[in-house]
């Protein structure tokens, strides 16, 4: 008898994490590589001196049906929640977080699905018309497709190991990002949630008003708050010393809000690949004779359900050639 199609899967962000589910569902095995500690890529939740800070993605919206029956299972399942629902912005659509953390979906998707965490995959080999993952750790498995599902700039370079470099792979679809995240003692007086007009700020999001994110109670634990500096200013400063951005994000975080309140943490995150800014248009991309494929938030735009959209597309493109 035949042995089903094994997939490797690069990425478990949330379109490593959709595409996985798909093709799991449909009967094929998958493995999952991370260069991170855990699942998750930008919906990221960090625990630091007794703050819980969601440092990538805030929060995110279910337009498209299918995409709003996963929330809807989430919500029921107790992995996601309303944020703020009692203050609309511009968009009536609700916003969703991830309880007890931002990656609690993307868990539940990959599930009980084997994931290689801590370290990346620098290349990949070809050998008698299946693939084999070059990463410390990993498995000596081949596979008989591989689905990169990571920013722009890294699939490309990623591709390239293997020879495939369609054109529509630019490594130029991101905006860099830094985050900086404040801890206070006590409760702040914070909107939930603050888009700003602003040269050096883009966002800032008191962490502590999220659903399952109350201010806990204890000696070390603090009223959190992230800041997210805008694209430009995050370019110009990306590898700059990290306490003089520290001390100018802070500065214009007082300025703003007007809270002199003094901090017991801070530190800093610098996302290089943080926001798309110039998407495919496409939803993923695949090389049916190889059996290789692409997807991200970057083929259809700077959202968690576009990236949900794209891995569920390439994990179907895979499907008509498996």
């Amino acid at each position: 008898m035949q042995s089903r199609a094994h997939v490797a899967i690069i990425g478990a962000g949330m379109a490593g994490a959709a595409a996985a589910r798909r093709l799991a569902d449909a009967g094929l095995a998958v493995t999952l590589f991370e260069k991170s500690r855990g699942p998750g890529g930008r919906m990221a939740t960090r625990r630091l001196d007794g703050g819980v800070f969601d440092h990538g993605a805030q929060f995110f919206r279910a337009r498209n049906p299918r995409f709003a029956a996963s929330v809807q299972g989430w919500q029921e399942a107790g992995l996601v929640a309303v944020w703020d629902a009692d203050h609309a912005d511009l968009d009536t659509q609700p916003r969703y977080v991830g309880t007890p953390a931002m990656n609690a979906p993307v868990k539940a998707l990959i599930g009980d699905l084997p994931v290689h965490t801590g370290n990346p995959v620098t290349a990949l080999h070809a050998e008698g018309g299946r693939w084999r993952v070059a990463a410390e750790g990993a498995p000596d498995i081949l596979f008989d497709a591989v689905l990169i599902a990571i920013p722009s700039a890294q699939a490309h370079t990623l591709a390239a190991t293997a020879d495939w470099n369609p054109p529509a792979l630019v490594p130029a679809r991101h905006a860099p990002c830094l985050t900086l995240m404040l801890g206070y003692p006590e409760p702040l007086d914070l909107p939930a949630f603050m888009a700003i007009e602003d040269e050096t700020i883009a966002w800032i999001a008191d962490n502590s008003s999220k659903p399952d994110r109350p201010l806990p109670r204890g000696e070390s634990d603090m009223h959190c708050v992230v800041i997210h500096a805008t694209p430009e200013w995050s370019r110009a400063h990306l590898d700059a010393d990290m306490q003089d951005v520290i001390g100018q994000l802070y500065a214009r975080h007082v300025g703003i809000t007007g809270i002199m309140d003094e901090p017991v943490h801070g530190d800093l995150h610098r996302w290089r690949y943080a926001q798309v800014t110039d998407p495919l248009g496409e939803p993923c991309l695949i090389d049916p004779a190889r059996r290789l494929a692409a997807c991200g938030d970057w083929c259809l735009g700077p959202r968690v359900e576009a990236a949900f959209d794209s891995g569920e597309a390439a994990a179907a493109a895979l499907l008509e050639v498996l």
